[in-house]
């Protein structure tokens, strides 16, 4: 498609190409027989290449089936005989370009593009077959690209975006467009561009050789229409027929200009004000609006008029656009109710272009209506401040403060002090005359500012309460003594010489005088005369301590005390007397300290540090022992039994039903219980233990065995009585095993409701135990209960 739009020159071109490499060829024949004929003359000349020439030249874009023949290589020492061979290297050689190398022509086998390759450098050299070794020096040659109309004009950048003023005149530069043409501006009309505009008309044009847009409009107002499309065509071939063209799209945003005043949309404003508002408080705003943005819309206003220039103020929100109103002075409806205000409202930025669509300025009238208010009291001042010496007696009236209502009513005011505000409850003030006075001593080293809050209320409408800031300051009395300040204990090294300084003692008073502290300092009159230490006073409230003599040690005297008069220079002259503590130390070379306790003299040269652990480990050794011993005499004189969770060996034999416990014949004749009678021949004992018993009761209720042919027993029994001795012998002993030879049935045991029901572990109780709740247990229980219930008989147990 491309070759179509080609013009008829570009088509003839490789023709004449191809005639001019004929005519080359022709000419290398010429040269290589006058060669030979010179030669055989036996002249003696250089041996030259047959190169036709340096360079060749072939169209871009070729799109033929065939490969395209591009030019000829010949060398003069070819014969025609075939037998130089022709090799081709450099950019493309094989891939690209190839070469007969027979013949040397030379041939592109790929299409061509200028845009992406200009040129080749190729290396060409002539070999001979037979011997395989070249004939002569290689030799370079350049193979051009001719360019052909085959890119359209490009804008790199677009679409574009540009900003002009409203209003700009004709002829008013907009932007300058750029199109780039990747064809050959050296070679025809394919790169030579002409710019046009395709839409944007009547408004904008471009120039066609430069690309410069400008206004072709005048009077573009912003406010009607901001954004402006165009369309630049930009077409080579000088704009011919059959050129290639691009297009590009430019946004064009008028910029604003003051080119439109201010209007206020009323020409009167009504506000109103409470009388109680602050000073700084905004009553309003108004605006003059304007049909322009930004700068040129930003206003300044003023009061250029009336009653209230000197009560209110005007200023611009930080918007620049609207107009604040606040108070400038406290309003009281009893004095004025209302005001007028002429305010002007101007743009800050002008357009001297525009002046003539002026006055840039508007002007309205506000009314401001002051509305009235039932107001707190007033204090004479807006605060106090009061000066009080600390040596003022209880009951000196310092200050009297005032208020007063400002209505119109001026009710009767009521005084008070704010309890938060003197929580010591230093002052007190009248509640009628409100006259200030003080209740306590006052101490200024204690608190030098009292800061209280007055209270004034009005008599008629308790809510309405004024109040005031009241700053006491306590003026100082010298009545503090000076003391030191830290130093209360010093050292001084054995090696001290005399006149040594070993202390820089300073003082401190709480006192806070006018021309500021000045201390005096000397040794007490008990210690001036002392032979160890003195006293220099250094004239800039510090003192030195000096030694009078050396040779000081720790065994002769370890600790002395130095008394240190001080007094300040204040009427009436205060005093005090500090102790300094002066300890003898030894010290190294540098004076610093290394002990200061005299007690390390006195250990025994002799006693090395492994005879205080062998001390110390005989000690440790003999406490161990007496540990052991303690431990063992506590566990001999252990009981057998000592908890009631031990594991206890019992010799019970339980029964499921409810005899007598035939099958234990060990224990004792059982038939001593069935016949009283024969209870003396109860003397068969058990061969393995002894019958040792406990019991679960120490009383056991009289009561008949209901068997056919049994003998109730009575209170006189001997069973009971042998049962009875037994369990008191038991019940005596508390480290007899705890062997019981009674039979248990119906036994609970431990986890049950009843706990266990053994007399087990229960020897070394002394009291009697209370088994009446087993009444409360229910008909199971009832056998135990009638057993070990408690026997309600006035004669004395028997034993």
């Amino acid at each position: 498609n491309k070759i179509g739009k080609m013009p008829v020159y570009t088509l003839l071109l490789p023709l004449a190409l191809a005639l001019l490499t004929l005519l080359c060829e022709a000419q290398g024949r010429m040269d290589r027989a006058r060669s030979q004929e010179e030669s055989r003359a036996g002249l003696l000349r250089r041996v030259k290449r047959g190169w036709v020439w340096n360079q060749f030249f072939v169209l871009e874009e070729y799109t033929g089936l065939e490969p395209l023949y591009i030019g000829k290589l010949h060398s003069d020492m070819d014969l025609g005989d075939g037998s130089i061979k022709y090799i081709l290297s450099g950019d493309g050689a094989g891939t690209t370009f190839t070469i007969d190398d027979s013949t040397g022509d030379i041939h592109a086998i790929k299409r061509l593009d200028r845009e992406v390759k200009a040129q080749y450098l190729l290396k060409a050299q002539a070999w001979n077959r037979q011997t395989d070794r070249p004939l002569e020096p290689e030799s370079e040659f350049i193979v051009k690209i001719q360019d052909i109309n085959d890119n359209e004009p490009r804008f790199q950048d677009g679409p574009y975006q540009a900003t002009i003023p409203e209003m700009s005149t004709i002829g008013t530069e907009v932007i300058r467009l750029t199109a780039t043409d990747a064809d050959d501006p050296t070679y025809g009309n394919s790169a030579r561009v002409v710019y046009s505009i395709l839409q944007g008309q009547p408004y904008f044009s471009v120039e066609p050789k430069t690309g410069e847009v400008r206004v072709s409009l005048a009077g573009m107002d912003r406010e009607v229409r901001e954004i402006y499309s165009i369309i630049i065509q930009a077409k080579d071939m000088g704009g011919q027929l059959g050129g290639l063209a691009g297009t590009t799209v430019v946004n064009i945003t008028l910029s604003d200009v003051n080119d439109n005043p201010p209007m206020f949309d009323q020409k009167l404003y009504q506000m109103s004000v409470l009388e109680s508002a602050p000073v700084g408080s905004v009553v309003g705003r108004i605006r003059a609006k304007d049909r322009d943005i930004g700068i040129n819309a930003e206003m300044r206003y003023s009061i250029i008029d009336g009653d209230g220039r000197d009560t209110f103020d005007i200023s611009t929100d930080p918007t620049n656009l609207f107009g604040i109103i606040t108070i400038k002075k406290p309003l009281n409806f009893e004095s004025k109710a209302s005001y007028t205000l002429k305010i002007e409202g101007a743009n800050t930025h002008l357009d001297h272009r525009f002046l003539d669509k002026g006055p840039f300025s508007h002007v309205t009238i506000v009314h401001v209506s002051v509305e009235d208010i039932d107001e707190p009291p007033e204090f004479s001042s807006a605060a106090y401040y009061i000066e009080v010496s600390e040596e003022a007696e209880i009951g000196t009236v310092f200050k009297t403060v005032s208020a007063r209502d400002p209505d119109a009513s001026n009710n009767s005011i009521r005084y008070s002090i704010e309890m938060t505000t003197d929580l010591g409850k230093y002052f007190y003030i009248d509640i009628t005359s409100g006259a200030l006075m003080t209740v306590l001593a006052l101490d200024r080293e204690e608190l030098s500012w009292h800061n209280i809050t007055v209270l004034a209320m009005e008599m008629n409408n308790p809510s309405m309460i004024g109040s005031v800031s009241v700053a006491v300051k306590i003026l100082d009395v010298n009545d503090n003594p000076p003391s030191l300040t830290h130093y209360f204990e010093a050292f001084v090294c054995e090696s001290a010489k005399a006149g040594q300084l070993i202390q820089t003692v300073t003082a401190i008073d709480p006192d806070d005088p006018l021309g500021g502290q000045h201390f005096y300092y000397s040794l007490a009159p008990e210690a001036a005369n002392n032979p160890n230490f003195t006293l220099r006073d250094n004239q800039d409230n510090t003192a030195w301590i000096l030694t009078r003599r050396g040779g000081w040690s720790q065994q002769d005297q370890s600790v002395y005390y130095l008394p240190i008069f001080i007094s300040d220079g204040e009427l009436p002259v205060q005093t005090s007397t500090s102790t300094l503590t002066i300890r003898v130390c030894s010290c190294d070379v540098e004076g610093n300290v290394m002990s200061c306790n005299a007690e390390a003299y006195h250990l025994p040269a002799s006693l090395s540090r492994g005879a205080l652990i062998a001390i110390l480990a005989c000690i440790f050794v003999m406490l161990v022992m007496i540990l052991l011993m303690l431990s063992l005499r506590s566990h001999r004189k252990k009981p057998y039994l000592h908890d009631e969770e031990d594991n206890v060996h019992e010799n019970i034999v339980r029964y499921d039903d409810e005899g007598g416990g035939e099958e234990d014949t060990e224990a004792f004749d059982i038939a001593a219980m069935w016949n009283p009678h024969e209870a003396h021949l109860v003397g068969k004992q058990r061969q393995d233990m002894l019958p040792e018993i406990e019991s679960l009761s120490r009383y056991v209720p009289l009561a008949c065995v209901g068997w056919p042919g049994s003998v109730c027993v009575g209170g006189d029994s001997n069973v009971q009585g042998y049962v009875l001795s037994k369990l008191l012998e038991a019940d005596l002993d508390p480290c007899a095993p705890p062997y019981d030879s009674l039979q248990t049935y119906a036994y609970e045991g431990e986890g049950s409701v009843a706990e266990s029901l053994s007399s087990l572990q229960s020897g070394c109780s002394n009291t009697d135990h209370e088994y009446d709740y087993l009444n409360d247990w229910g008909p199971r229980f009832k056998k135990l209960a009638e057993m070990y219930g408690v026997l309600e008989t006035n004669n004395p147990p028997m034993w």
